[in-house]
């Protein structure tokens, strides 16, 4: 999707079926909010892989393409025929990205990957959530959109190498690798010798304060963690001696008991709201906000400021709504505004577009190898 906001011609190569996230929950016919979350301006074909014939069309959409996505466990597209060895050996050209759960090689390379196993596999899980708490995945789906987060920079630099060379090449990435890829800050504090890494909530595993604290109503983020920081926040909570407190000297000793200093603070925090703390904290510029749901996340004024809202008209769904681009540029604006589309509404286009005649195409859907 983000390739499609670029600019990119992205053609969705779906099954007869359709892609599965059209009929997660609140589906309307083919299309669900799921699917009209990532898919927005991509063109969609219908084409069963089982057919030998619907093989030979996406081969020679591969044959013209810059990049070719895939996501099937390693080894199915070698089955199919549309594997990287024979795809870039027909287009030289070509940059070839598969995601998967595990990766291509390896002991567990033909396991299948869903974000809750990954987040789970990478170690995500056993440091989210609270202290003797039963683990908990994070919120969002880190592991899926690592992945493809990864796949679309290493898609980037593989065009700008290409632009240099001429070739194209293999990218291989997954959703495990995401997740332990993300995992900086444990990783740092395991190869350190500390220990292993457990759940602290909010708090941050290298500094403090640097979390979550509770007021009179609720609770805001607090980030004072260098020196300069923690000594004005001492000043504003009326407790300037926090800062020559010897185990509060640095963040290595503010880490280490970072418990009772939250409690320090808390003690202070809780005695007044929410509001209250937000304004004076802005106020004294220490870094602080609101935790918001996601109808006020949603609303915010600087949210909105920045187009992370769009609206786009949907030919069946209506006027809908849908997350706009983090991404600013300045030569080649985003382009956000376009629906997702209809299952296979582009099929006889794109079949033109390689050179089908009118009863080639007859011929194909006839033949179930199209939709």
């Amino acid at each position: 999707m983000l390739l499609c906001d670029m600019g990119a011609d992205v053609i969705k190569v779906e099954p007869p079926t359709g892609d599965s996230t059209r009929r997660m929950a609140g589906a309307s016919a083919t299309d669900s909010p799921s699917f009209n979350a990532v898919n927005r301006g991509k063109r969609s074909i219908v084409v069963d892989l089982k057919k030998e014939e619907g093989r030979a069309v996406v081969r020679r959409l591969a044959m013209s393409a810059d990049v070719f996505i895939e996501n099937y466990r390693p080894g199915v597209m070698q089955t199919l025929g549309l594997d990287y060895d024979r795809l870039g050996a027909e287009n030289p050209r070509l940059i070839y990205a598969s995601i998967s759960g595990y990766g291509q090689t390896g002991p567990d390379a033909r396991r299948g990957g869903f974000d809750l196993v990954a987040q789970g596999v990478a170690g995500i899980m056993s440091v989210t959530g609270e202290p003797g708490r039963p683990p908990v995945k994070a919120g969002v789906p880190l592991t899926d959109l690592g992945a493809g987060l990864l796949a679309l920079a290493g898609i980037l630099a593989s065009l700008l190498h290409r632009s240099r060379t001429g070739r194209g090449q293999y990218i291989d990435t997954s959703l495990v690798e995401a997740g332990v890829a993300l995992s900086v800050w444990e990783a740092a504090e395991y190869f350190s010798g500390v220990g292993i890494p457990q759940p602290l909530g909010s708090a941050h595993r290298m500094s403090a304060p640097y979390q979550a604290v509770r007021c009179a109503d609720g609770y805001i983020t607090l980030g004072a963690a260098n020196q300069r920081l923690f000594r004005r926040l001492g000043e504003v909570l009326g407790h300037p001696e926090w800062a020559d407190d010897p185990d509060f000297a640095d963040d290595s000793g503010r880490v280490r008991d970072r418990e009772r200093l939250a409690g320090l603070i808390e003690g202070v925090t809780a005695a007044q709201p929410r509001r209250h703390w937000l304004d004076l904290f802005e106020a004294h510029d220490i870094p602080c906000g609101p935790i918001n749901n996601y109808a006020e996340v949603m609303s915010d004024p600087q949210i909105l400021a920045r187009g992370l809202v769009v609206e786009t008209d949907h030919p069946t769904l209506g006027r809908i709504k849908t997350l706009g681009s983090p991404l600013k540029l300045s030569e080649t604006p985003l382009i956000t505004g376009r629906p997702a589309p209809l299952l296979g509404q582009h099929t006889d286009d794109i079949l033109r577009e390689l050179g089908c005649s009118a009863s080639d195409i007859v011929r194909l859907r006839d033949i179930g190898a199209i939709c």
